[in-house]
């Protein structure tokens, strides 16, 4: 798909606008000339304006990406990176949204919500192109895996929350981590789980070489 034009994608700069260690870390897998810059976007957008999750995770990675352009354009000391990557992920089930847990109990009330469940993971990515001349374009997408949950008694969803892992995790678990014991299995992207899907990134970066050439 891209493994044979990896070598002109590596002499171009990609600016990741994100603070995931996740996100980082799948990225690097390509060995792509990456920055990371974290977007100051505030992550407050109204989940009931949106008519289906996945427009509300792709509005979310826009702000993100345009955040971080704003900020590129602002600095004209800087030279414009080649494409701006920005994601958000959420957990769904029965079109309820599960964002990152307030406390132990949001924790505690969402597992028991998704035990025995098999929920949605929808990651929307936002990539802006620079093109020159002050102008980018933009594409959007959305991946969406579906995660099946065990049974989990109470003592086992204490437990977990005890590790402090689901605490910054969208729909309180990290299948990278401990959580990744609860889960029966998964039917898509195992990296959208993560955070980020890799093929349909892959598989954008394809439609988008022959600007990226240039």
């Amino acid at each position: 798909m891209i493994l044979d034009k990896l070598q002109t994608l590596q002499a171009k700069r990609m600016v990741l606008a994100s603070s995931s260690p996740h996100r980082k870390e799948i990225l690097e897998k390509l060995n792509l000339n990456l920055t990371v810059i974290p977007s100051e976007f505030e992550e407050n957008l109204d989940v009931k304006s949106f008519s289906h999750p996945s427009e509300y995770v792709i509005a979310t990675a826009r702000g993100k990406a345009e955040a971080v352009a704003a900020k590129l354009s602002a600095s004209s000391a800087t030279l414009m990176p080649h494409l701006i990557i920005a994601a958000d992920t959420c957990v769904t089930l029965d079109g309820h949204i599960f964002g990152k847990p307030k406390d132990k109990h949001d924790a505690y009330l969402t597992l028991s919500r998704l035990s025995g469940q098999s929920n949605e993971v929808l990651t929307g990515v936002y990539l802006k192109l620079w093109v020159g001349d002050g102008s980018w374009k933009d594409t959007t997408f959305c991946e969406n895996t579906s995660v099946r949950f065990a049974q989990l008694s109470h003592e086992l969803i204490t437990a977990y929350i005890d590790s402090g892992e689901p605490m910054n995790k969208a729909g309180s678990y990290g299948i990278q981590g401990l959580g990744g014991s609860l889960i029966e299995g998964i039917s898509g992207d195992y990296y959208n789980v993560m955070g980020f899907p890799l093929h349909r990134f892959c598989q954008h970066l394809d439609t988008l070489m022959p600007q990226l050439a240039q």
